[in-house]
């Protein structure tokens, strides 16, 4: 289906790359060192049209598509980010640049999107909820009626990018579970000023993806207008559901990437090391196997990535190959950078060969931003018709 790309693509893949090579392995070594946000590397994706790839030229954006985004991150993570790059694109262009393009109105599209693609604007997204982690339909925050708005009230869990965020887009019930037919109704999502009134956040530590702080968001008696709605009031479920699938997109590209570049540095150290006999262990069948395995595991998953991106973009039903790319570009990705770290050997261990950054950064991935497990019940109940499991 992608044997060849048009000139259009190779010309912003070839910028990506650029971009990708001059913000390498070094300068993301350091930034995971020191839990710092990448500014120099994310205002060269804005400066360079990367990040509005496929958000209308109306608002600034290059109008491409989806496939171009994902074409994009790919380059960008094997460039040297590794797969911490796909949540950047998760931020801007996903979390609130599709549903402000596809879904929002007039007055929120003209006021977000060109800051969003320049880069003055940052933004997160405010869904996961403790009590309900996967399950996103039994979320609780509430937004309740107050005059002409609501005050939403509730916590959000593993919220990305709330310090550095200008806008957050909120995901609340502005009617309670037990006052729908269906669980998907009485769902609306709210944009609001992350520093509006009620709204606070402390960070969790964890284990990698130091780059981007990961956040306990409060919401307290927050107020939110008509104005603040993106979709309608109530229907906010398939607004939602375009950006999990995309944002699923773009992370499988992300791990695309760092599989990529796990490899290539095994590679050149697997045809440079010589133990026994002289020669070097890429000839050793041990280690090309699993390498082996791995590459071809990858290109799979980007063939099926690149299929979701082409039916999102021609309007077409794409859930079912958003996951299933996911599923094994997350497998894979997670299994070659440990393999890579093990053809390295002690040095595989050591932070200067870079791999255990990318292992740590591409692990995230096998649960988040779906589980594989819950990916596994959403095939076997959507494309094999099996019975629901849970």
């Amino acid at each position: 289906m992608y044997a060849e790309l048009t000139e259009q693509q190779r010309l912003i893949v070839e910028t990506a790359r650029v971009v990708g090579k001059r913000y390498g392995l070094e300068y993301w070594r350091d930034l995971d060192s020191r839990k710092a946000y990448p500014e120099e590397m994310w205002r060269a994706i804005c400066e360079n049209g990367l990040a509005g790839a496929a958000l209308p030229e109306s608002h600034g954006g290059s109008g491409l598509g989806m496939v171009e985004l994902a074409l994009v991150v790919e380059a960008l993570a094997e460039g040297g980010a590794g797969s911490t790059v796909g949540q950047l694109f998760m931020l801007n262009p996903i979390f609130a640049g599709v549903p402000l393009a596809k879904h929002s109105s007039a007055a929120l599209r003209d006021r977000y999107l060109p800051g969003l693609i320049s880069g003055d604007i940052h933004a997160c997204m405010a869904l996961t909820e403790p009590d309900a982690g996967t399950n996103s339909l039994e979320l609780r925050t509430r937004a309740e009626p107050n005059g002409n708005g609501w005050l939403l009230n509730g916590r959000k869990i593993w919220i990305t990018g709330v310090e550095r965020s200008d806008i957050m887009i909120v995901v609340a019930r502005t009617r309670k579970i037990e006052e729908v037919s269906r669980r998907t109704e009485g769902i609306t999502l709210f944009l609001i000023d992350t520093k509006r009134a009620g709204v606070s956040h402390t960070t969790i530590e964890k284990l990698g993806t130091n780059t981007l702080s990961s956040c306990m968001v409060y919401l307290e008696n927050v107020p939110v207008a008509p104005s603040d709605i993106v979709g309608e009031e109530g229907a906010g479920w398939h607004v939602l559901l375009d950006v999990l699938n995309t944002e699923r997109i773009v992370t499988t590209a992300g791990l695309v990437g760092t599989g990529r570049l796990a490899i290539r540095v095994a590679v050149d150290f697997a045809n440079q090391r010589k133990v026994f006999n002289d020669v070097p262990i890429g000839r050793y069948q041990g280690i090309q196997f699993p390498l082996a395995q791995g590459h071809a595991e990858l290109e799979c998953a980007r063939i099926m990535n690149l299929h979701a991106a082409a039916c999102f973009d021609h309007g077409r039903p794409y859930g079912s190959q958003a996951n299933q790319a996911k599923l094994i570009a997350s497998q894979a990705a997670s299994r070659v950078t440990e393999r890579a770290m093990q053809t390295l050997g002690g040095m595989g261990y050591a932070k200067e060969s870079h791999l255990e950054r990318l292992w740590r950064d591409a692990r995230l991935f096998r649960f988040a931003p779906v589980s594989e497990e819950m990916i596994l019940n959403y095939i076997a109940n959507h494309d094999l018709g099996l019975p629901r499991s849970y």
